[in-house]
């Protein structure tokens, strides 16, 4: 009778641990590989050559958009008929964005992933300028690993992930408790995985 309990018992984890191991590996999957790769570009950031692409633009205000600028905050979003006008001339996404105000001219930072962009305006003449700097893709998804400038969006999707990858490491680790009697490497190949790095940490890296 025992036996026939513990085995119903064994079945029953094994079910639902193997269920939330392959949704768990179904779900992290392709940001798996993403991470992979870009860890490994990453660790080789030195050896791969970026060649990035700078675009600059220059424009004038008009006038009637001009004398919307007298007012004296020191950080605040550029007025809506402002961004509007600048959208519409070169097709960038303010978004509300704080500006730095002083005296002489109005910048507004405009960072992003897989490069930088600025913009700037003059109260007086009213000359705008704007440049974009495009480092090319692999920058571009080396900060997606990172989480540089990508927003909000993308940093839960990163704790989604996370949280996904360690679902699919401790229910492959009570797998591996399960099924560690038929497989007698189990343990040592576990315990290698873990002393590995930390030897390497203290015999490496000072």
């Amino acid at each position: 009778m025992r036996d026939t309990v513990d085995r119903q018992r064994r079945a029953f984890w094994l079910k639902h641990l193997h269920q939330w191991h392959w949704i768990s590996s179904a779900v992290c999957l392709l940001a798996l590989v993403l991470f992979a790769m870009t860890g490994f570009t990453l660790n080789h950031a030195g050896s791969i050559e970026a060649k990035p692409r700078v675009d600059h633009r220059q424009a004038t205000l008009p006038p009637a958009l001009l004398a919307t600028l007298d007012a004296r905050q020191k950080s605040a979003p550029l007025p809506a008929p402002v961004r509007e006008w600048i959208q519409s001339q070169w097709h960038v996404s303010l978004n509300g964005r704080d500006a730095d105000w002083s005296e002489d001219e109005i910048y507004l930072a405009l960072p992003r992933p897989g490069g930088d962009a600025w913009l700037s305006i003059q109260r007086e003449s009213g000359e705008v300028e704007y440049e974009l700097t495009d480092r090319g893709w692999v920058s571009y998804f080396n900060d997606l690993h990172k989480g540089r400038n990508t927003g909000p969006v993308w940093s839960w999707f990163i704790d989604i992930f996370a949280l996904a990858c360690l679902i699919f490491a401790i229910t492959g680790l009570f797998l591996l408790k399960m099924h560690a009697a038929q497989r007698g490497a189990t343990w040592p190949m576990v315990a290698l995985g873990l002393v590995l790095p930390l030897i390497l940490i203290l015999l490496f890296i000072h």
